[in-house]
């Protein structure tokens, strides 16, 4: 009989990120972000109900009934941590499972620029990292809390759901809160977060507009706040942001955004030409008077030649980083026509004589 530490444990050891449990299918697990199948027979609907529940708590599975849907983290021993999503796709119980690393990664091993390390030093003010799922959002911000808690003296308070990461004390004193078990939600775990002392904020998700209120409020008011978005540039996170309050709030939250935004860093993981893993490519917006007026004007279409002019400032496009990766031989052609914005510049690499060997440090 199979049991779900066995599966687990077979696909970190295929190096996968992700297990999918999938009723009637085999075990399917996603490698470089390419979905594959493990060896083994179809799961029937009935065993994939057994694998979930007998890895749940009590808690864990009377909430799953209630609400159909249950986000919760799994520490397996000898093999690792896990971020679950169990759900229901047709009346079967199915469920994903995401692979979190013990040890986490510097930034430039990552594959991210110097300028990302301002956002370590950084005392106040809002940092974003979007992208979509699977874009290594979580781990770029686990990066810098960790550089944050091992450099300086602070009180950093995570608001989760689950919980990925676990951050050791350090330098830093880290509270981790999880949705569910500590808190009732984001919004509410914010509301409260002020009167705990915290230095620095971590929001796993700013998924609603009253999260969102609350994440810039705390970095207007000296606070840093680091947090997610699922958008895919950075001129897109500052619309989103906007566009999640109604029409007569959304002067006074341009307003403050203009004044918190610090940071904001694009990602997207690629497949490394040749196979091999995955590299990162990104996009970075850094909040200088010019960009700050831009957005208090709503002129977020100007947005991106500013990134364009601001190189000084550390500043790069998603194109830009997409023709580095492409001349340094890490992506195809093919990878960085299908994500760049201007797909003329980059067919236009095609004709460049050669391409110089070097390899990222991601994936």
């Amino acid at each position: 009989m199979r049991d779900l530490v066995s599966l687990l444990a077979d696909a970190v050891g295929l190096g996968a990120s992700d297990l999918h449990l999938v009723a009637g299918m085999p075990p399917l697990i996603r490698q470089n972000g390419e979905i594959a199948v493990m060896p083994g027979e179809p799961i029937p609907a009935e065993e994939t109900r057994r694998l979930l529940l007998d890895v749940l708590t009590e808690a864990q599975r009377a909430r799953f009934e209630q609400d159909w849907e249950l986000d919760f983290a799994l520490q397996v021993e000898r093999i690792g941590r896990f971020r679950g999503n169990a759900h229901y796709s047709r009346g079967a119980v199915e469920a994903a499972f995401r692979y979190i690393p013990e040890d986490i990664p510097l930034l430039s091993q990552l594959g991210h620029r110097a300028t990302i390390q301002r956002a370590c030093e950084l005392e106040r003010g809002l940092v974003l990292v979007t992208g979509i799922t699977g874009s290594g959002k979580s781990t770029t911000l686990a990066s810098i809390v960790k550089q944050i808690s091992e450099t300086r003296q602070a009180m950093i308070i995570t608001i989760e759901d689950p919980i990925e990461f676990v951050f050791p004390n350090a330098r830093s004193i880290v509270k981790q809160r999880e949705v569910g078990n500590d808190t009732h939600s984001f919004s509410e775990a914010l509301r409260h977060v002020l009167r705990q002392d915290p230095d620095v904020i971590l929001v796993g998700e700013m998924r609603d507009l009253e999260t969102i209120r609350a994440a810039i409020t705390a970095a207007e008011t000296g606070h840093l706040v680091l947090g997610t978005l699922h958008t895919i540039d950075a001129p897109k996170a500052i619309d989103r942001m906007v566009d999640a309050f109604p029409g007569d709030q959304q002067p006074q939250i341009i307003a403050q955004l203009a004044n918190a935004l610090e940071m904001i860093v694009s990602q997207r993981l690629l497949p490394r030409e040749g196979g091999g893993g995955r590299v990162l490519a990104s996009e970075i917006l850094v909040a200088n008077n010019a960009i700050r007026a831009c957005i208090r004007d709503h002129r977020y279409e100007q947005l991106v030649g500013l990134i364009e002019i601001g190189a000084r400032e550390g500043m790069h496009t998603i194109d830009e980083s997409l023709t580095e990766l492409y001349l340094s031989r890490q992506i195809s052609k093919e990878d960085a026509i299908a994500n760049a914005r201007d797909v003329a510049s980059i067919e236009a690499l095609s004709r460049q004589p050669e391409r110089p060997q070097r390899r990222g440090l991601f994936g």
